[in-house]
């Protein structure tokens, strides 16, 4: 099946996600309201934000000046550390749908796994999820032991894992034993905050950019779908925007896929959750 930036997964409880969106960390302002219009404007369907974030406010004055139909656009946000435990958790939730001006929303996500706190937190979301607020729940940065744990308590599975996923961090076991759970992965930082720009100039890249002329980060993000994962890049640039989202006119072959699965270092550009 030919992928296009409409194309979408769908997760555990039947619900369609798209596999292509914007992410929105440190996005704030008229500059990142601008952005998210603008990836609204050129066919983005996903966008993803966070309490973290501050700018949930900005998403949706986003949205409404898109005048794209709500239920279009599929929104994420998540808990953040010092809110969670079951009422904490509730009423960041509401608080959050209040700064977006939605109804409901799409996916909400535990942020971090928070030793003592992430259980009661997961209770508030499934509490969400049976009262029809949120059409689909998971977690971010949860790795095998973390999500072990919570499959023995959850009565409602997650059915996303967010966590950063790209060529130099490839967390090949923890894709697999998500795929096994049916949980999908989404991955953030997917281009690794540019922190490893540098490095793809080895030869090996350069004649993959040749090969296909695509970017670098058109390559990374390809290699991330080709994956079946969700992505959601980040930028502030419309032309850089636009670049990200011109990834479903190729596919890379499975030697190169090959190739990049190689260059793997377990390279965090964020914290990493195993710490």
């Amino acid at each position: 099946m030919t992928l296009t930036i409409n194309s979408t997964l769908t997760l555990a409880n039947s619900m369609k996600m798209p596999i292509f969106g914007l992410g929105t960390y440190l996005l704030t302002g008229n500059l990142g309201q601008k952005a998210i219009e603008f990836a609204l404007k050129i066919g983005y369907r996903l966008i993803d934000t966070a309490t973290l974030y501050k700018n949930e406010k900005i998403v949706g004055n986003a949205l409404r000046n898109s005048k794209i139909p709500r239920k279009e656009v599929f929104i994420t946000s998540k808990v953040w550390n010092s809110d969670q435990g079951y009422s904490r958790t509730i009423n960041a939730f509401n608080k959050s749908l209040s700064n977006l001006g939605v109804d409901y929303m799409d996916l909400y996500l535990i942020h971090w796994p928070v030793d003592g706190k992430w259980k009661d937190t997961w209770q508030a979301l499934e509490e969400l999820y049976n009262k029809g607020k949120v059409r689909a729940i998971g977690v971010s940065n949860f790795y095998i032991n973390h999500l072990a744990k919570l499959l023995q308590i959850a009565s409602i599975k997650p059915m996303v894992n967010q966590i950063e996923f790209h060529p130099f961090l490839y967390k090949k076991d923890v894709l697999e034993f998500c795929q096994e759970k049916g949980i999908v992965i989404e991955s953030y930082a997917p281009l690794t905050h540019g922190y490893k720009f540098k490095d793809v100039k080895s030869p090996q890249f350069l004649q993959m950019m040749e090969k296909y002329n695509k970017s670098a980060a058109q390559l990374m993000l390809r290699w991330n779908i080709q994956h079946g994962t969700v992505i959601i890049p980040k930028s502030i640039k419309p032309t850089h925007i636009r670049e990200n989202a011109d990834i479903f006119d190729f596919s890379i072959s499975d030697d190169d896929i090959q190739l990049l699965n190689s260059i793997n270092e377990d390279f965090h550009s964020d914290w990493d959750p195993s710490d």
